[in-house]
C-alpha cells in the first residue's frame, strides 16, 4: 500500500492551503469581495500581436501597489498566451534570507525546455473596433473569428469563437500572485473567547518563510511566491488531460462533490511506491495541459510552469430556466490552477475539435518521437536477469517455443554494486558476446541508468561527477548527498550544459566498455527519487544549475535527465547515427520528442490493469502518446487468466512491455503453461502482425501530434454517451476498435459504437451495425476487436521472430468497405533505423477503394528527397502479398479473377476467391499475389 506520510496533502502544503483559503474566502464573501488586481488601462500597448501591460496589485495595508507585467500574445496558429511576471523580482530589487544563494527572480525558463516552436506572432491579430469602457478587445485566429476580451477591472480574460465564450481567465477573482515582501517578526495572536475570525483575516503567515514536513525543514529565502487562478469553461461538462494519475479519462470534482475527491490533482513528479487507484495523488510525470469537451467543440489550457503545482476542479449547473426550475440548462467546468512559484504563465487553445488542440499545443512542445521499429515491438523485462547466461537462455527459450520478441532488459543488478557504467563481472563476464547472440535474430538490449552516483571512493564517474562540479547543490552550494539503490548517492544536475557534454562522453563505446549499437537506454528514478528526502525527493530548497532553487524546475529534472542521455545515445560513436531509444519514468510537456514512458510500479491486481488504458489515453491525448504499463503487474504474482488477459491488453499499448519486481516468480510467456502460453503468443502474433499500422500511427503523432491510441471522445466528438468512455481505445487512422478484458471471469464485453458505419469483427467479420452498446463473446482465448467500415489496414502476416526479420516481407492490405462501399487507409515505412527518412527515404502511400470504379488504387503521399531514389530501389522488390476486402459486394460471387496495372508495369491478372456472407458474417474476397510493389502505385480492377 501507498505510504501516504510520505507525501503531502494540499493541507500540508502551505500554498497550496494558502490559496484554497483565498478561494474559499473569496466564495465566502461573494460580491463583497473586491479583487486587488486591476490592468491600468494606461499602460496598454498592443503591437504586433502582442499586448502588454501592467497589473497593479494594491495592498490592504496600504503602500505602493505592486507591479506585475502582463503580456497576451497572439500566435499564428490561433494559439493565445498570457504571462504575468512581477516587477521587483524580474529587476532583482529583493532580498532573500539566510544568505541564499539563490536567483531572485520568478523561474522563466521553463520555456527553453518545454517550447519548441509554435511561437510566431499573428500577423493579423488586431484591436477590435468596438469599444467598450473598462475592456480592451483583440480579434485573432482564423480570419480573425476568436477575441481576447481584457477586463481592467478586476482582471480578467475571456476568450471567445465565433462569439461565443469558451474560456474565462479570473472569472471568479482568484488570481493571486503572492509578492515579494520582507520578513517582519510578529508575535502571535489568539482570537479572544467568542470572537469571530473576519472572512477578511490576515493571511495565514505560518509557511512563508519555512516549512516543515517529514522531518524536513525546507527553508524559503524568496518568501512566498505562488502563484494561481481559476480558469472557467462554460457550457463543458468534460475535462481531460493533466497527467499523470491513477483515475478516469474524465476528471473529477476535487471539493468533495458526491463520487469526486476532497483533495486537488496534484502534479509533482515523486516515486510513489504502490500507488492506488482513483486518486488525484502525484505519480511520476506531469503535463499540465487540460482539454474541456463538449458536443462538437473542445478548447484546451496549458499552465506553463515546471514547480508543485495543484488543481482544484468544480462542476456547476446553470439553470436556463428563469424561475430557476431546473429545467435545461448548462454545466460549467471550473478549474483553480496553484503553483509553488514562476511566472503566471498560460497558452488557450480554442479548437474547435480534439484534433486540433492538440495538434497546436504539440505545435509548441514538439511532436511524439519516432522511434526505431524494434521500440513498437514487445519487450522483454524483470528485475532481474541474473547472468548473461540468463539473458542468452531467455532468448533462446523464445525462439525455442515461436515466440516473438525483440528486446531484452537488464534492471539495476547487472553493474558492479550498483555502480552505473560497470558490469558485475562474476554474472556479465561477456556482455558483448550475450549481444552478440541478440543480434542474430536483430534483437536489442537495454539497461537501466539512473541520474543517482553511487558515492564510493574510487569509483571514476562519482569522482569526475564532484571535481567537475557537476553534481546537484545543497542550499549552501556544497554537493548534495542523499540516499537511493546504491546507498549514500550524488546526482547529475542534467540541466548544466557541461554536466551533459560530460554525459555524451561517458556513453562513447570506448568508454562503456560492454556496450554495443545494439544497447539502449532506461532512465528510472528521475523525479528525482530520494529515498530519505522530503516527498521522497530533492529538498524544494536545493540549487540547481543557474541559481535556480529546485523548487523552481522539479517537474522539468527528469526531462533534462532523459534528454542528456538521448544527446548521448546520438554520439557514442562518430558515424553511427541511429535513431536513440529511452524510456523514462519522470516526465513534463516536451518529454515526447525524446522518447517512452511507462506508468510506473504497478501491481499485478485487475484494477490496476483497468487503470492501465486510461492512463495511456489522457498521455495520449496530453502530447505524449509512447505509453505502456508493466505487462502483467510489477509488484504481486498475477493468475495465469490475469497473465493472459494483460498480454491481451498489451498488445494495444504504444509501448508493449512486460516487467517484475525481483521478489515476483519468473513469468515469460513459455513458464505460462497451456493453453496460456499459445494464447499469450497469439495476442503476440496480433502486435506483430499490426507492427505496419502501429508503425503509422506512430509516423502520424511524429509529424502532428495524434494520439497513437484514441479515445472515444476525439475519434466521435458529436456522441455525448461516449465522452467519459475510456476502457475502449482506436488504434491511430485504422478504424480498429479495441476492447480488451479486464475484469476476471469474464466471457464477454459490451461495447460503444458511436457511429452507423458498420463495424465487423477482426477474427471472423461478423457485422454490428447501429449506435449503441454491443456485446462482443470474449472467451478467454479472444480479444474483443472490431474494424470499422471505411478504412484500408495495412499488415504483415507472416510470424517472425522479431520485427527486424519483417524487413522484407509481404503485406497484407485488409479493406473494410462502408455503408457506401468505399474505404481509404495509409501506410508509412522506412528503414526503421536511422535519420534517412529526413532525408526522403521512406515510402508513404494512401490505399483508396471506389465503389463506383471497383477499383482499389495506390496513390503516393511522399515528398522526395536526397535519398528516396535509393530507398525506393532497396525497396522495390518488397510486394503487397494479399488483399482482404470485407463486405465485398455480392456481385463478386462469380469472379475468378481481378485485372491488375502496376504503374510503368505491363496489365496482369490476380486471382480472386469469394466467400459469402452467412450467419451474420460478412461477405469477404481475397486477392492473392497481385505482384505489385508496395513503394510504387498500382490499380486493381474488381469489375
Amino acid at each position: 500500500m501507498v505510504k501516504h506520510e510520505s507525501f503531502k496533502t494540499c493541507d500540508q502544503s502551505g500554498f497550496c492551503k494558502r490559496n484554497r483559503a483565498h478561494a474559499d474566502r473569496v466564495n465566502a464573501l461573494g460580491s463583497a469581495w473586491n479583487s486587488p488586481y486591476q490592468l491600468d488601462p494606461k499602460s496598454i500597448l498592443f503591437s504586433k500581436g502582442q499586448l502588454q501591460g501592467t497589473i497593479l496589485k494594491t495592498l490592504s495595508g496600504g503602500g505602493e501597489a505592486v507591479r506585475l507585467p502582463v503580456t497576451i500574445s497572439f500566435q499564428q496558429s490561433g494559439t493565445a498566451r498570457v504571462t504575468v511576471d512581477e516587477e521587483k523580482r524580474r529587476k532583482g530589487e529583493v532580498e532573500l534570507l539566510n544568505s541564499s544563494k539563490a536567483r531572485k527572480e520568478r523561474y522563466n525558463e521553463a520555456e527553453a525546455w518545454a517550447i519548441v516552436g509554435g511561437l510566431d506572432g499573428s500577423k493579423t491579430a488586431a484591436l477590435s473596433p468596438e469599444k467598450e469602457e473598462g475592456v480592451t478587445k483583440v480579434l485573432y485566429g482564423p480570419s480573425n473569428s476568436f477575441e481576447a476580451v481584457v477586463r481592467h477591472s478586476p482582471f480578467g480574460v475571456e476568450f471567445k469563437r465565433d462569439g461565443e465564450t469558451h474560456v474565462r481567465l479570473n472569472e471568479r477573482s482568484l488570481l493571486n500572485v503572492e509578492h515579494w515582501r520582507p520578513k517582519i517578526e510578529r508575535e502571535a495572536k489568539e482570537p479572544r473567547e467568542g470572537q469571530e475570525i473576519s472572512a477578511e483575516a490576515a493571511e495565514d503567515e505560518s509557511t512563508w518563510w519555512a516549512e516543515s514536513f517529514g522531518g524536513n525543514t525546507d527553508t524559503k529565502p524568496k518568501g512566498p511566491e505562488s502563484v494561481g487562478l481559476d480558469i472557467s469553461f462554460p457550457g463543458y461538462e468534460h475535462v481531460f488531460g493533466i497527467p499523470e494519475h491513477a483515475g478516469p479519462l474524465s476528471l473529477k470534482e476535487t471539493r468533495g462533490a458526491k463520487g469526486g475527491y476532497s483533495e486537488p490533482y496534484r502534479l509533482f513528479n515523486s516515486d510513489v511506491f504502490e500507488y492506488e487507484m482513483d486518486s488525484p495523488m502525484t505519480l511520476y510525470g506531469a503535463i499540465p495541459f487540460m482539454q474541456a469537451h463538449r458536443k462538437d467543440s473542445t478548447v484546451g489550457v496549458f499552465w506553463l510552469n515546471a514547480a508543485e503545482t495543484w488543481i482544484d476542479i468544480l462542476k456547476t449547473k446553470v439553470s436556463s430556466n428563469p424561475l430557476g426550475l431546473g429545467i435545461g440548462g448548462r454545466i460549467d467546468t471550473q478549474t483553480h490552477w496553484i503553483s509553488e512559484g514562476g511566472l503566471l504563465d498560460v497558452f488557450v487553445f480554442l479548437g474547435p475539435t480534439p484534433k486540433k488542440v492538440i495538434q497546436d499545443y504539440t505545435a509548441l512542445t514538439g511532436y511524439s518521437q519516432l522511434p526505431q521499429q524494434f521500440a513498437i515491438a514487445y519487450h522483454q523485462c524483470r528485475w532481474n536477469y541474473v547472468t548473461d547466461e540468463d539473458v542468452k537462455d531467455v532468448d533462446r527459450k523464445f525462439d525455442k517455443y515461436d515466440i516473438p520478441y525483440d528486446v531484452i532488459w537488464l534492471d539495476i543488478e547487472y553493474t558492479d554494486g550498483k555502480k552505473y557504467f560497470t558490469w558485475d563481472s562474476h554474472n556479465f563476464p561477456d556482455p558483448i558476446g550475450m549481444q552478440k547472440q541478440l543480434d542474430q535474430r536483430e534483437r536489442k538490449l537495454v539497461i537501466i541508468i539512473d541520474p543517482h552516483i553511487k558515492n564510493e571512493a574510487g569509483y571514476h564517474i562519482v569522482d569526475e561527477l564532484k571535481s567537475m562540479g557537476f553534481a546537484a547543490k545543497n542550499k549552501d552550494g556544497d554537493h548534495y548527498e542523499g540516499w537511493c539503490w546504491p546507498g549514500s548517492s550524488y546526482w547529475v544536475d542534467s540541466f548544466n550544459p557541461a554536466a551533459r557534454e560530460w554525459w555524451k562522453k561517458i556513453f562513447k563505446y570506448e568508454n562503456f566498455k560492454g556496450t554495443a549499437s545494439n544497447t539502449f537506454l532506461w532512465n528510472d528514478m528521475n523525479e528525482p527519487s530520494v529515498f530519505n528526502g522530503p516527498d521522497i525527493s530533492f529538498p524544494r530548497d536545493n540549487i540547481q544549475y543557474g541559481g535556480w532553487e529546485h523548487r523552481d524546475l522539479h517537474n522539468i529534472n527528469g526531462m533534462t535527465f532523459v534528454n542528456a542521455t538521448y544527446e548521448a545515445l546520438l554520439e557514442r560513436k562518430k558515424g553511427e547515427i541511429r535513431r536513440p531509444f529511452v524510456l523514462t519514468r519522470s516526465y513534463y510537456a516536451g518529454s515526447q520528442r525524446l522518447g517512452a514512458v511507462w506508468t510506473g510500479d504497478n501491481q499485478a491486481n485487475w484494477e490496476h490493469l483497468a487503470t492501465s488504458i486510461p492512463m495511456c489515453l489522457v498521455n495520449g491525448i496530453a502530447g505524449f502518446p509512447f505509453c505502456g504499463a508493466d505487462v502483467g503487474g510489477f509488484f504481486g504474482n498475477p493468475s495465469k487468466e490475469l497473465l493472459t488477459r494483460w498480454y491481451q491488453a498489451g498488445a494495444f499499448y504504444p509501448f508493449f512491455r512486460a516487467h517484475a519486481h525481483i521478489d515476483t516468480r519468473r513469468r515469460e510467456p513459455y513458464l505460462a503453461g497451456q493453453p496460456y502460453q499459445q494464447i499469450i503468443t497469439q495476442a503476440l502474433r496480433l502486435r506483430y502482425q499490426l507492427l505496419p499500422a502501429w508503425y503509422t500511427a506512430f509516423h502520424e503523432a511524429s509529424i502532428d501530434g495524434s494520439p497513437i491510441i484514441r479515445p472515444n471522445y476525439y475519434m466521435h466528438p458529436s456522441d455525448e454517451k461516449g465522452f467519459a468512455i475510456d476502457d475502449q481505445l482506436y488504434l491511430g487512422s485504422t478504424g480498429l476498435l479495441a476492447k480488451p478484458v479486464v475484469t476476471e471471469g469474464a466471457e464477454s464485453v459490451d461495447i460503444h459504437i458511436s457511429d452507423d458505419e458498420p463495424y465487423y469483427d477482426y477474427w471472423d467479420y461478423t457485422i454490428h451495425i447501429g449506435k449503441g452498446t454491443k456485446t462482443l463473446a470474449a472467451p478467454l482465448d479472444t480479444i474483443p476487436l472490431l474494424m470499422q467500415g471505411g478504412h484500408i489496414i495495412p499488415r504483415r502476416d507472416r510470424p517472425r521472430r522479431s520485427s527486424g526479420l519483417m524487413r522484407w516481407d509481404p503485406f497484407t492490405l485488409v479493406v473494410v468497405l462502408d455503408t457506401v462501399g468505399n474505404a481509404e487507409g495509409t501506410l508509412y515505412l522506412d528503414d526503421g533505423e536511422t535519420f534517412d527518412y529526413q532525408s526522403g527515404a521512406f515510402i508513404h502511400r494512401k490505399f483508396s477503394y471506389d465503389r463506383e470504379s471497383a477499383s482499389l488504387v495506390s496513390s503516393d503521399l511522399a515528398t522526395k528527397g536526397s535519398k528516396t531514389a535509393a530507398y525506393l530501389k532497396k525497396m522495390g522488390k518488397v510486394r503487397v502479398g494479399k488483399v482482404i476486402v470485407v463486405g465485398a459486394p455480392s456481385q463478386w460471387a462469380g469472379k475468378k479473377e481481378v485485372k491488375v496495372l502496376e504503374d510503368g508495369g505491363k496489365p496482369g491478372t490476380a486471382e480472386l476467391t469469394y466467400h459469402a456472407a452467412h450467419d451474420g458474417k460478412a461477405a469477404w474476397a481475397v486477392v492473392r499475389d497481385p505482384k505489385v510493389a508496395i513503394g510504387v502505385g498500382w490499380r486493381i480492377e474488381f469489375a
